[in-house]
């Protein structure tokens, strides 16, 4: 039986997301994790997971790119900085990878960039086009005729209603709706639970409203509610 060799990767990264990423490659996916890199001066243990981290000014004269690829997964929600090194990673000639979880659900039509990442339970409908260097956490619902510009974050749950658009850096948090065939600009923040029915503009921020403390203690609005059953 012939023995099947996996491809080498890098992860740039030893915060949290990091780990995630060395576990979600490991359990689901084709690549073994060789190394972790980050800029020197955040090297706090030279292993994680029992891997070296390497300083990323020096990861091509110990992993060259000829021999291993370089996935990137979060920065946080810094989309400039994960841009930056995004474009030093491929400047030094790595190739950047995706990960497609198993548990989300593609179409064959699907158009991707690379250091893309798309959670289990993530839907992707027809027609969907997907930019570079996009994160999609788990479970959320991207509609048909989306498109998806380069350097974005679509949080946990989010759902994107059919022909959204949505502008490079911009981040959509959990459980946010976008209407169908609105444009969200570049670099707006949409809040966890906002609901978007028309377009909006370059850098807006929009919140849910706030939750509101209701003036009754919990037993008399349970009393009410079943008064009426």
């Amino acid at each position: 039986m012939k023995e099947v060799t996996m491809e080498k990767v890098i992860i740039f990264g030893n915060a949290t997301q990091g780990l995630l990423g060395h576990f979600l490659l490991t359990h689901d996916s084709p690549y073994q994790v060789v190394a972790f890199t980050v800029d020197g001066k955040y090297i706090k243990e030279k292993e994680l997971q029992g891997l070296p981290v390497l300083p990323f000014d020096e990861i091509e004269s110990i992993y060259p790119p000829e021999s291993c690829k370089m996935h990137i997964p979060v920065l946080g929600w810094a989309p400039k900085l994960r841009e930056e090194k995004y474009h030093q990673a491929k400047a030094k000639g790595y190739e950047l990878i995706n990960y497609i979880s198993s548990k989300a659900v593609t179409w064959p039509d699907l158009v991707i960039g690379d250091n893309c990442s798309i959670g289990e339970g993530s839907i992707c409908r027809p027609f969907v086009q997907i930019g570079n260097d996009v994160l999609i956490q788990a479970g959320c619902n991207i509609g048909h005729n989306t498109v998806i510009k380069d350097h974005c974050f679509i949080a946990s749950h989010a759902v994107l209603l059919g022909m959204v658009t949505v502008e490079p850096y911009t981040f959509i948090g959990a459980n946010a709706t976008i209407d169908n065939g609105v444009t969200i600009a570049r670099e707006c923040v949409i809040g966890a639970g906002t609901v978007i029915r028309t377009n909006t503009k370059e850098k807006e921020v929009y919140r849910a409203n706030p939750p509101a403390l209701l003036p009754l203690p919990s037993d008399k609005m349970m009393n009410m509610y079943f008064a009426r059953q």
